[in-house]
């Protein structure tokens, strides 16, 4: 368990943010590999975020992001249980990048159950159609249909589109490894996207 060097720890901090010893832990668990540090912190944080789901987030702030130019601006609601947390600089960093990051990726909605219906319906109905245009057979259409649908989702839902400043994770991912870093259940609770001579 010596070969785990400072340098390492350090670097898997910058890469996860995740405290120092959870980092020293994951590098030992893992033998010093880095990237399967960095999975075993994911899962953690995912873990700790599954416990903490039910706890009430009634603090919070709401952030604000205007692009260059001032014809795109967003404003998000970040919730999180105690007002002491709501003040800390890596709670208000991370709603700052999810203003930003809706700025850039346009989501329709926070997460896949709040996809309007009809939405969905009129996707489904296109992927069907170009299945059939495509001469598959009836009895895969439905898996392809499914297929395609999860790729709409990571799409449109803003929990599961990759983070624009680190696109190997998910905004869920980054949700969890705050959860994970800071013990607290945090939500993204509401967003207005708002460009200039758009609905």
């Amino acid at each position: 368990m010596g070969n785990i060097s400072a340098k390492m720890v350090k670097e898997l901090r910058e890469r996860t943010n995740a405290g120092m010893m959870d980092c020293k832990k994951a590098l030992q668990e893992c033998n010093g590999d880095m990237d399967k540090a960095v999975e075993w912190l994911r899962k953690k944080g995912l873990s700790v975020a599954a416990k903490r789901a039910g706890r009430a987030t009634s603090e919070g702030v709401i952030q604000c992001y205007i692009h260059s130019g001032n014809k795109l601006g967003v404003m998000v609601e970040v919730n999180c249980e105690t007002d002491f947390v709501a003040k800390t600089d890596q709670f208000v960093q991370f709603a700052r990048d999810i203003a930003m990051h809706i700025a850039a990726s346009n989501p329709v909605c926070i997460r896949r159950e709040e996809v309007p219906e009809d939405i969905l319906a009129k996707e489904r109905e296109i992927y069907e159609q170009q299945a059939r245009e495509q001469g598959k057979p009836e009895k895969i259409i439905d898996k392809i249909v499914s297929g395609r649908l999860e790729k709409f989702y990571k799409e449109i839902c803003l929990l599961e589109q990759q983070f624009v400043k680190d696109p190997d994770k998910t905004i869920q991912d980054l949700l969890n490894e705050l959860v994970a870093s800071i013990g607290e259940n945090i939500t993204i609770r509401r967003f207005a996207r708002f460009q200039v001579g758009q609905e």
